[in-house]
């Protein structure tokens, strides 16, 4: 393997914010409506902005370390870097898992759509085969080249984005804006914010592509802030006009597409049920585009085989780790093992996302790319913030979890121990110079 080859640097601050927005907004706005407004009654929309306030907190923690590298790695970088090598193993471990069960699953939501319009892709032969064939798509992109990817996001990314804006807009236009007021159900506030945690999951995904992104230090940063202000002000609007419609007649589990049928007629729910073919896959895409980087930077610091830094000599892509995780993401979709890995990993996950706050309190300790200078005060409030806020959302998570939690660890370390023995140091990590 050529050391020195590395990809281009083919992401700009437009593509980092796609790929931000895409991890965010993908078959939950479908979904979380109806949820979120039964919890939170009429102040939903402004739930949806204080809870984008809370989520600023972790998104600062982040992208303050995103400014101290310009590798691919994100959270496992940041865990690495404070922790060691095994425990920057373990969060990349936890982060494949989750991510690599959610693709799986979001496959089969696809397929659901698709066979909700056009009835045969509700054979269960035919479904696997279209699975089998989107896997394949979505990776032979990520391969052809970032920047074609990156095109490919603009253009699905419109193509959910428009008929969701059409709705709100013309629901208001119709509607008005609501009239009658609905009380929050304070019983299920916890409820509430675990929603709204995964409404908001999946912001900061541009960090792991740093090292393929132009002026990382400054783009990654920028693009987490300009996402969160967009989402925030979807899901409000969103929400409002869900309101407006009428939300006593949706069905709850397709709020959208019942609304669109209200306003539209019969062709307006086939309308939303597009717009969520699209958005999931472009969600889909973007992952494949940024997860595959995980594995190509583990490879090049050594933490897995050197082969997962190859790059194909063609089109400067990580083809081979890209292989990897679509073959892994093909196995659980067609087996269905991705149903009992999702819920056992939604822990794991959130723990990365606490390790990466305290990693970032140590790396101030520690005055790693002399950032202890640029930070004061407010930034102490910041850190604990967020760490207070991440760990109230852990504790919402079932103890049922815990055990599973531990195990998916433990085999993390076998996993460890094994992957070190083919692995070579190809890269240090590399922090800022000031």
């Amino acid at each position: 393997m050529d050391t020195g080859k590395r990809p281009p640097r083919a992401i700009g601050l437009g593509g980092a914010v796609l790929l931000n927005l895409n991890g965010v907004v993908g078959a939950g706005i479908f979904a979380l409506p109806a949820l979120l407004y039964a919890g939170a009654g009429s102040l939903a929309p402004l739930a949806i902005l204080a809870f984008a306030l809370l989520t600023a907190t972790t998104l600062g923690v982040f992208g303050k370390l995103s400014t101290l590298f310009e590798q691919s790695g994100g959270p496992q970088l940041y865990v690495e870097t404070a922790f060691g090598r095994f425990a920057g193993f373990e969060a990349g471990w936890c982060m494949l898992g989750a991510n690599i069960a959610a693709r799986a699953a979001n496959f089969h939501v696809i397929a659901s759509y698709l066979a909700a319009i056009f009835p045969v892709f509700g054979d269960p032969v035919l479904r696997l085969l279209t699975i089998l064939a989107l896997i394949v798509m979505f990776s032979a992109l990520a391969i052809w080249g970032t920047r074609r990817s990156i095109s490919a996001l603009w253009a699905g990314t419109a193509l959910k984005i428009t008929p969701i804006l059409l709705l709100c807009f013309a629901g208001l236009l119709v509607n008005g804006l609501p009239s009658t007021y609905v009380a929050p159900q304070f019983s299920e506030v916890e409820a509430t914010a675990l929603l709204l945690a995964y409404a908001f999951s999946g912001g900061g995904v541009a960090t792991i592509s740093a090292g393929e992104t132009k002026n990382p230090h400054r783009t990654v940063f920028l693009s987490m802030y300009i996402n969160l202000a967009i989402v925030a002000a979807l899901y409000a609007l969103v929400l409002l006009a869900y309101v407006a419609i009428a939300p006593e007649a949706a069905s709850v589990d397709t709020p959208l597409a019942a609304a669109g049928e209200t306003v539209f007629g019969s062709w307006g729910g086939s309308l939303i049920a597009v717009a969520a073919i699209f958005s999931i896959g472009t969600g889909q895409l973007g992952y494949f585009v940024t997860m595959p980087r995980l594995l190509y930077g583990m490879g090049r610091r050594g933490l897995l085989p050197a082969r997962f830094a190859r790059l194909s000599p063609r089109f400067e892509t990580p083809w081979f780790a890209i292989s990897i995780y679509a073959a892994v993401v093909a196995l659980l979709a067609l087996t269905g093992t991705f149903q009992s890995l999702a819920t056992l990993l939604v822990a794991a996950e959130t723990l990365v996302i606490v390790a990466s706050i305290v990693a970032f309190a140590v790396m101030w300790q520690r005055n790693v790319g002399e950032i202890a200078g640029e930070l004061g005060p407010g930034w102490a409030a910041i850190v604990a913030s967020a760490l207070v806020f991440n760990l109230w959302l852990l504790a919402q998570v079932p103890w049922s979890a815990a055990l599973p939690t531990l195990g998916i660890l433990a085999a993390g370390g076998i996993a460890y121990l094994l992957a070190r023995r083919s692995g070579t140091d190809v890269e240090a990590i590399r922090v800022r110079q000031v």
